[in-house]
């Protein structure tokens, strides 16, 4: 056993036995490097991730290469999702070297930890080799190493924030809503019409790009652009990235009719994609949508979620085959004679629904599930009701769950991360907004619970991860902006202001502990943690939105909510510095959405009296990404709703740009405004 044998990372726990004498990331390991002149190899990855097993089985496990690296190198394995700051800057490095980025990810470091090459996946003989040479080299001519090492460092730190160039200029709210409009005409050229998404390979679900084109739909009565986003949802619900079978999502599609996935489940995937399809569905009412979101919501609460209210980071893609060898997907596909054995009598049409045929074959014989038409087609064509249909495809479900339940499981990685948690909470809670459902708001509120009791210090601090009750790594920007955003919306639907009160005491500390005045954005790590080799600002809206949008969304709305001119001064600053630099709109959706918040059609609705929850279960089922909602059923010092609380009457107070109207007690007039 190597010194991982102490961690609690899943990802670090796998690489306990390897022969490779492996050492976490920490003060400690970066010492003895320092101390012993040697050269570090620094090797991130994460539990569900399948190239990762494949280097570990092929180098990692291997005496010779082992032999290779425990002689020259001091060895550090790390896990991304734990240590998401390391990873960020070694990839920049990578993104230097190779052009592109990924994961498994090696990289050779001086002592100091500044890289000197580095890439991806190696096989066992590429990796040896090139371990020897950069040895060779760093013994016979340091000097030259030291020079390359010098350069890279430059060029990582020179990818940094580019400045506003004229930050004094503040566009009018119509120039920044014709700027928008430019960069989504670019955007549409990206568009795949047949199966939705853009239109390559692989594919990601990116559930912000769509929360934020289906909103500029949405608001510019844009019939063509919301058609393709509910193609694209459409398609995504679908499958195979979607399991139709037990819910939830794979992280990307290989191909581009999002059929054969890379078949790891993430938390993150899965709490976005439910509040994008709670959201979708708020607005097209499509039964489809309403199908994915219950069984998501099914599939973490069983399969995600521990004792305590926490949920879990991911269920690996590899699980062991019938030879109880590691096998990619082999716990989600099938064979034909399997289904007709489990089907029976409806395989033919059984077949129809899921592509039975070569749309739906992946490799070797299986078949990964993929709806291409809607149930009332394929009913159409076999002369039955849709409903007859509807609840075939139910029992067919059910059935290929319980043979499938037979088989061996995936790998589960079950340490909990603050980030991800919160944005599975935000999809429970905007799950409750759309279907009204009490379990989903029973389980937000058991989850703010769990990340107060156990990742929210008594000094003030968040912790980032959380495995057998113990928290280990303080807190980064992405914990803190995300927690920030799922306690506002938990007061959205409650109108319990202490998650206001724990949003701000959050944002304070942020201010405090992650802010840069120089740049006027806040860093991913905070002041009282160790430095890296360069500072690290996320402001790329990713897979996960950049902790920096995120943040400057939480200011605006909390802004509102406090009539905090600061919060609202570092918003608008934060986007004004980003958006003149904004050229590849799928990058900065957040950002965009943010944006449209300085419109005219943003509005603020404050509903006081004693029928206050009534009414705000009612506006939150409605499709409103317009509207900043408060309400209290008893006075309140909250200063958004300071003297608005009449004792004998529930009134709306409906706002724009701090300026309201007179109070209403008429429900379907505000509505109407609304729309």
């Amino acid at each position: 056993m190597n010194l991982l044998s102490k961690e609690t990372s899943p990802y670090l726990l796998q690489h306990a036995n390897n022969p490779v004498h492996w050492k976490g990331w920490n003060a400690n390991s970066l010492a003895e490097a320092k101390e012993k002149n040697k050269l570090i190899i620094v090797s991130i990855g994460y539990s569900a991730c399948h190239w990762c097993h494949v280097m570990e089985h092929e180098s990692f496990e291997d005496q010779e290469a082992a032999d290779v690296m425990n002689a020259h190198f001091i060895s550090i394995k790390v896990d991304r999702e734990e240590r998401p700051d390391v990873d960020a800057v070694y990839m920049k490095a990578v993104q230097i070297l190779t052009g592109r980025g990924g994961w498994p990810l090696n990289m050779v470091t001086l002592p100091d930890g500044r890289p000197v090459w580095g890439g991806t996946y190696f096989k066992k003989e590429q990796w040896i080799n090139a371990l020897e040479q950069l040895q060779e080299l760093y013994k016979s001519n340091p000097e030259k190493l030291i020079d390359y090492a010098e350069k890279l460092h430059q060029g990582i730190q020179s990818i940094r924030i580019v400045p506003n160039e004229n930050p004094n200029v503040i566009p009018s709210a119509d120039e920044r809503q014709e700027q928008i409009a430019t960069l989504v005409e670019k955007w549409k050229h990206s568009f795949d019409w047949e199966f939705g998404g853009m239109a390559s390979s692989p594919k990601f679900m990116m559930p912000n790009n769509y929360y934020f084109l289906m909103r500029y739909g949405h608001k510019k009565k844009d019939a063509q652009l919301l058609e393709f986003v509910n193609l694209t949802l459409t398609r995504i619900a679908f499958g195979g990235v979607f399991d139709t079978v037990d819910g939830g999502f794979s992280r990307y599609s290989v191909d581009n009719k999002w059929h054969v996935p890379h078949f790891e489940k993430m938390l993150y995937d899965n709490g976005q994609l439910v509040s994008l399809y709670s959201d979708a569905y708020k607005l097209t009412a499509n039964p489809l949508y309403k199908e994915v979101i219950e069984k998501t919501l099914s599939f973490v609460e069983r399969e995600l979620m521990n004792s305590e209210g926490g949920f879990y980071c991911a269920l690996d893609a590899d699980s062991l085959n019938t030879e109880k060898h590691l096998e990619e997907g082999t716990f989600y596909v099938w064979k034909i004679p399997e289904l007709k054995t489990i089907i029976g009598e409806d395989f033919d049409l059984f077949s129809q629904v899921f592509n039975i045929n070569t749309f739906g074959l992946w490799e070797e014989g299986n078949y990964v599930l993929i709806q291409n038409q809607s149930l009332e087609g394929i009913a159409q064509l076999n002369n039955i009701e849709v409903s007859t249909l509807e609840n075939k495809k139910k029992i067919w479900e059910q059935n290929l769950y319980i043979e499938r339940e037979k088989r061996s499981k995936p790998r589960l990685d079950d340490k909990c991360l603050t980030s991800w948690n919160a944005i599975m909470l935000k999809g429970f809670v905007d799950a409750y907004k759309a279907l009204e459902d009490g379990n989903y708001l029973k389980l937000a509120l058991q989850n703010a619970d769990f990340i107060i009791k156990n990742l929210w210090s008594s000094e003030g601090n968040l912790f980032h991860n959380y495995k057998n009750q113990k928290s280990t790594i303080t807190g980064y920007l992405e914990d803190y902006c995300l927690v920030i955003a799922a306690f506002i919306s938990l007061y959205e639907v409650t109108f319990d202001e202490k998650w206001l009160l724990n949003a701000k005491q959050l944002t304070d500390y942020s201010f405090e502990h992650f802010y840069d005045e120089k740049t006027g954005f806040f860093a991913f790590t905070s002041n009282l943690d160790e430095a890296l080799i360069t500072p690290h600002f996320e402001t790329e809206d990713n897979v996960i939105p950049a902790s920096n949008s995120v943040m400057a969304k939480n200011l605006f709305q909390l802004g509102i909510y406090f009539e905090n001119s600061y919060y609202e001064k570092v918003s608008q600053r934060m986007l004004q510095n980003i958006m003149p630099g904004v050229d590849y709109p799928s990058a900065y959706s957040n950002w965009m959405d943010l944006a449209m918040n300085y419109s005219e059609e943003n509005k603020e609705l404050a509903i006081c009296g004693d029928l206050t929850l009534e009414f705000c279960k009612k506006i939150n089922s409605f499709y409103f990404p317009n509207v900043i909602l408060a309400g209290t059923k008893k006075v309140s010092n909250l200063p958004f709703l300071k003297n608005r609380f009449n004792e004998n009457e529930t009134l709306f107070y409906l706002c724009q740009n701090k300026t309201c109207s007179t109070p209403s007690t008429d429900f379907q007039e505000i509505l109407s405004k609304l729309n």
